[in-house]
């Protein structure tokens, strides 16, 4: 169990600005799971004009528009507190612009490049692909012992990891960019990740992964609860409906490239046709 007394305070960040597609659940989740393995637990909203406070033993931040998103960073490097907690050893949890902004930099409709709190070893650029939309599955790191991630992403950004490892690799949707099979940010204080949904709510291990890397907290079993099996028919619902979508673009590709090939042979038929000077290809 947690220290005598001791209570997992979960920090919100920005949930006025940075809490689409119900990101805000993440500290739902962790303070449901860790009074689940018997721990006390209390979660602190911290709206942008409130002062981070370094205490917390978790930091949770989600995804939001660019404008949010710029604001966003402009308070939290004013402040400091996120900067400091994380120093100080606290866990983060981070989900698709809160991941982007606390990398370098990262790219918005009106910039290129805005400069970012500099806290994690990422990057995120703007990109001619289309905007990757959809199911996301994920094979999670093997330390993490949270197997298959799934969740669901919305993003425009192509985020390179400068150093560092990825949550997991990626077995459908597009995760961190285009040019490589991989999702998110780990490190032993940090969880980040494309995954809406909200993740930890579909993927509880990862909730564990966090709230077991406290000081002082030892999970206590689950009880075995009846609707904790829910959980699990859910999960398995999203990763067939991911696996579906990879499927569905596999035929796609397939057809898009024979569609390319008969129009390249086509072509060329025409080209090598009576009066164009060319020799036959038949």
């Amino acid at each position: 169990m947690a220290g005598a007394g001791k209570t997992i305070r979960v920090a919100l960040v920005y949930p006025d600005l940075l809490g689409t597609y119900g990101d805000s659940g993440n500290a739902q989740v962790l303070a449901v799971r860790a009074r689940m393995h018997g721990l006390r637990a209390e979660i602190l909203a911290i709206g942008s004009g409130d002062a981070i406070g370094d205490d917390a033993d978790v930091y949770v931040i989600g995804g939001g528009e660019d404008g949010p998103q710029q604001a966003a960073v402009v308070a939290a490097r004013r402040d400091g507190g996120l900067a400091r907690a994380l120093q100080g050893g606290a866990q983060l949890v981070a989900i698709c612009a809160g991941m982007q902004i606390l990398g370098q930099a990262f790219a918005t409709a009106d910039s290129p490049s805005v400069e970012g709190l500099g806290l994690l070893p990422l990057i995120t650029r703007h990109s001619n692909r289309p905007r990757a939309v959809g199911e996301l599955l994920v094979e999670a790191d093997p330390s993490t012992g949270a197997g298959l991630v799934t969740g669901y992403e919305n993003h425009a950004g192509q985020t390179e990891l400068l150093e560092g490892r990825p949550l997991g690799q990626v077995l459908a949707g597009v995760g961190n960019r285009y040019e490589e099979s991989i999702d998110g940010f780990l490190s032993g204080q940090v969880v980040a990740s494309y995954c809406h949904g909200p993740l930890l709510a579909r993927n509880p291990a990862l909730a564990d992964l966090v709230l077991g890397r406290i000081p002082g907290v030892v999970l206590a079993p689950l009880a075995d609860e009846p609707w904790v099996a829910s959980i699990g028919e859910m999960r398995s619902e999203r990763i067939a409906a991911a696996r579906a979508r990879h499927r569905r673009e596999e035929v796609l590709e397939a057809a898009g490239g024979a569609a390319s090939a008969a129009r390249r042979w086509a072509s060329a038929l025409r080209s090598s046709g009576p009066g164009s000077g060319r020799r036959s290809l038949l």
